[in-house]
């Protein structure tokens, strides 16, 4: 399994990250390119999985496109956005499984994973946790000067994640939750996989 070294602000000067922001029906994602403290958009989109009514099948095709996904533009690490808690259980525990099976596929090919909370990357982006899907999406066509507009929001909402994770460099290194392997996130979860 990978290793996650810390590294200083002058030490890693370049690095792409992918974003993902899990879901069962759209899955979105974003890949950026960042050099010293400039970010350039690499590609955004969607895994669409409302054409599949079998959920074990719609797992098969998030762990496929994002091995995909990691094999053509090979990132450094994989951010992704954490479950928010929801009254309905079923959904929850379909969620959950989504955010598993993206971040098995990055552990398969040894990246270091990256755990932000819904609020803490809408602050990130917009300066504001409870910022709308809309307000996001603007602010990051202003940050990485793109102008076309993704069919579905959840493009952007991946994309986030991936700022959201290189803005992270000018505070702590990595703030988020980092996971080195299956073992280690086994190890640092045993509640949620128990």
């Amino acid at each position: 399994m990978g290793i996650i070294v810390l590294m200083s602000k002058e030490v890693a000067k370049e690095r792409i990250i992918l974003g993902i922001d899990p879901g069962t029906n759209i899955l979105g994602y974003g890949l950026i390119k960042e050099v010293k403290s400039n970010m350039e958009l690499l590609t955004m989109g969607v895994i669409r999985l409302d054409d599949l009514s079998d959920h074990p099948l719609k797992l098969q095709r998030i762990f496929e496109r994002t091995l995909a996904i990691i094999d053509e533009y090979h990132p450094d690490c994989l951010a992704i956005e954490a479950p928010f808690y929801g009254k309905n259980v079923q959904v929850m525990l379909k969620l959950g499984r989504a955010q598993g099976v993206a971040m098995a596929a990055g552990l398969a090919r040894d990246l270091a994973i990256i755990e932000y909370s819904p609020r803490k990357i809408k602050q990130a982006i917009t300066g504001n946790g409870n910022a709308s899907k809309e307000q996001v999406a603007a602010m990051l066509k202003s940050l990485l000067k793109f102008t076309e507009n993704p069919e579905f929001l959840d493009a952007t909402d991946g994309l986030a994640v991936a700022v959201c994770h290189a803005f992270q460099r000018n505070d702590a290194v990595d703030s988020g939750k980092s996971y080195s392997g299956w073992a280690a996130f086994a190890k640092a979860n045993e509640k949620r996989i128990s």
